[in-house]
């Protein structure tokens, strides 16, 4: 391994490890922010949801459909962070996290905070986002290079 891959990895690694701590930061407030986040926004979705389908937008393209696409892409660091960390050989790790950290996630706000939903829906976005980025960060980790028994 030369000099240039062990920067570039040395590189990835402490980007990877700040771009964690500041999404764990605003991952936090946005699951455990005492109203739901989308409140005061729910009305103007609507109306955009209602403008999509007059363009041509699907049936099925509704304001739950738009809500669990959020959830995939809010879920999706969290799979691609970890294997990039734990390394392609512990790409499970990725669904393991997504999984544990969205019950974590709901459970809180079911048991503090009444103005919040907990759903399995939910939990089944979040965890597929998380799927999603495990599968980004080992093919990330291919095309850089990296043997899947490494980690940064």
């Amino acid at each position: 391994m030369s000099s240039a891959d062990v920067m570039q990895r040395t590189a990835l690694h402490r980007t990877t490890l700040f771009l964690t701590f500041a999404y764990l930061v605003v991952l936090a407030l946005i699951a455990f922010w005492p109203a739901p986040v989308d409140r005061d926004a729910e009305q103007l979705l609507g109306s955009f949801v209602g403008w999509l389908q007059r363009h041509g937008a699907p049936l099925w393209m509704q304001y739950d459909a738009i809500e669990f696409g959020a959830n995939i892409a809010l879920f999706f660091p969290v799979g691609l962070f970890v294997v990039i960390l734990a390394g392609a050989r512990r790409w499970w790790l990725g669904l393991f996290v997504g999984f544990t950290a969205s019950c974590a996630i709901e459970i809180g706000q079911l048991a503090f905070l009444p103005a919040r939903f907990a759903t399995v829906n939910d939990v089944v976005a979040n965890t597929a986002g998380a799927t999603a980025g495990a599968i980004a960060a080992v093919l990330l980790l291919l095309a850089l290079g990296v043997p899947a028994n490494r980690h940064l």
